[in-house]
């Protein structure tokens, strides 16, 4: 018995090194892109995400048609907010804005990419994607540069790693070009 003891214990220990696997991320299933128009009484419309709540911004200094679009599945919200050009708030003053907030991220990033776009109805858009451990991935604005300034960025209520959250931020970023082209402007 003793014998047969050390034979299988010696059979065992025959086996490769052992080696630690890294830890690993949870699967995340992404539904498939669906779209529903806004409602409300706002001074833009678009279509957003239908596995997105709109949500008014509870941010104390918030202003009438700020939003967030939350993704409760996903742990993001993508905040939203609009500013009527004005005399006060020119064209170049909130573009300025838009362009410092992304900037105040250049400690933590390694990289921020910009694109100059035009949408279907005729809007110009700008497009920040941000590389690195940073608190927002992707910042955008839509005017229409005389009336209407819209911004947008993704924020995540989580400290997780951007590798492990990147498969959601493509996701977003599809839904948000969407957005960006669907956009419409009240007059």
């Amino acid at each position: 018995m003793v014998l047969a003891g050390i034979f299988l214990i010696a059979l065992m220990g025959c086996e490769e090194n052992y080696l630690p696997k890294p830890p690993g991320y949870n699967r995340i299933d992404l539904p498939n892109h669906s779209y529903q128009p806004l409602s409300g009484d706002y001074p833009y419309q678009f279509d957003f995400s239908s596995h997105s709540k709109v949500e008014p911004d509870s941010f104390n200094l918030a202003e009438k048609n700020w939003i967030n679009l939350s993704y409760p599945n996903f742990g993001a919200k993508v905040h939203l907010t609009y500013k009527p050009i004005t005399q006060a708030q020119d064209f170049r003053t909130l573009s300025t804005d838009a362009f410092k907030l992304t900037a105040k991220h250049q400690i933590k990033a390694y990289g921020i990419e910009e694109s100059v776009l035009v949408t279907p109805n005729g809007y110009t858009g700008v497009v920040a994607e941000l590389q690195g451990e940073v608190p927002t991935q992707f910042q955008f604005f839509v005017t229409d540069s005389t009336e209407h300034f819209l911004r947008g960025a993704l924020y995540f209520n989580t400290a997780m790693k951007n590798d492990s959250l990147a498969p959601v931020i493509e996701y977003i970023k599809v839904d948000m070009a969407h957005l960006m082209n669907s956009m419409k402007f009240r007059d």
